[in-house]
C-alpha cells in the first residue's frame, strides 16, 4: 500500500533555516494573495513552475496564513521565505503567520489517513465521508481541499513549528516533471 503523507510537528527541523533564502513580508490583505504568490513563483525556474501550480500551490499556503492564520487583520503580517536550487531539482518555501497556529493539525492527519486510505481501497462509499474536513472554525466555503493537494504537490514534506504558524513546503522535481510531462 502507498505511504499516506502526514503534517507533521517538528521546530527543530533543519528546513526551517532561513540563511541564504529570500525573504519578503507582506500584508494580510486578502485581495493581493495571487499577486504575492507570483512575486515568488516568478523567480522560480520555468521548469519548476509546471503551468502555473507551483504558483497555486504558493498561493495555498499564503492564503491558509492570511484567512486561517490572521483573520484577514491587515495590521498582522505573513513571513515568506524561499529558495528554488535547479541543480538539486528543489524547492523550499516556509510561510509564517502571526495566529494561534493549525490547532487542529492532528486532527486533520487523522482524518486525511482515513480518507486517503479508503481511497486506496477503493471504498467510495466510506471515501465519501471523509470529502471535506470540517471544523466549528470552517466556512461554508472551506473544507481543506487545497490542504489534501498541497500535501500531494510537496511530495517532500509539510513541516510545522511547534505553535503550528509557520510550515515549510518541500518538493523535489522528477526528470519527467523537469521535461514538462506531468
Amino acid at each position: 500500500m502507498a505511504k499516506i503523507r502526514r503534517l507533521e510537528v517538528n521546530e527543530y527541523s533543519p528546513y526551517f533555516t532561513t540563511e541564504g533564502m529570500r525573504f519578503r513580508e507582506f500584508p494580510s490583505r486578502y485581495r493581493q494573495i495571487r499577486n504575492y504568490a507570483t512575486i515568488i513563483a516568478f523567480e522560480a525556474p520555468n521548469e519548476f513552475k509546471m503551468g502555473n501550480l507551483l504558483e497555486q500551490q504558493i498561493s495555498e499556503l499564503i492564503k491558509n496564513a492570511v484567512i486561517h492564520g490572521n483573520r484577514k487583520d491587515e495590521s498582522k503580517v505573513v513571513r515568506a521565505w524561499w529558495e528554488f536550487k535547479p541543480k538539486e531539482r528543489f524547492a523550499r518555501i516556509i510561510v509564517e503567520d502571526q495566529g494561534e497556529g493549525f490547532t487542529t493539525l492532528e486532527q486533520w492527519n487523522e482524518f486525511n489517513e482515513k480518507r486517503t486510505k479508503y481511497f486506496l481501497e477503493n471504498n467510495f462509499d466510506e471515501m465519501l465521508k471523509f470529502i471535506s474536513y470540517r471544523t466549528s472554525e470552517s466556512s461554508e466555503l472551506d473544507g481543506g481541499n487545497a490542504l489534501f493537494a498541497a500535501i500531494e504537490f510537496w511530495n517532500s514534506g509539510m513541516i510545522y513549528n511547534k505553535k503550528k504558524n509557520k510550515v515549510v513546503a518541500l518538493r523535489y522535481y522528477t526528470d519527467k516533471e523537469l521535461k514538462g510531462e506531468y
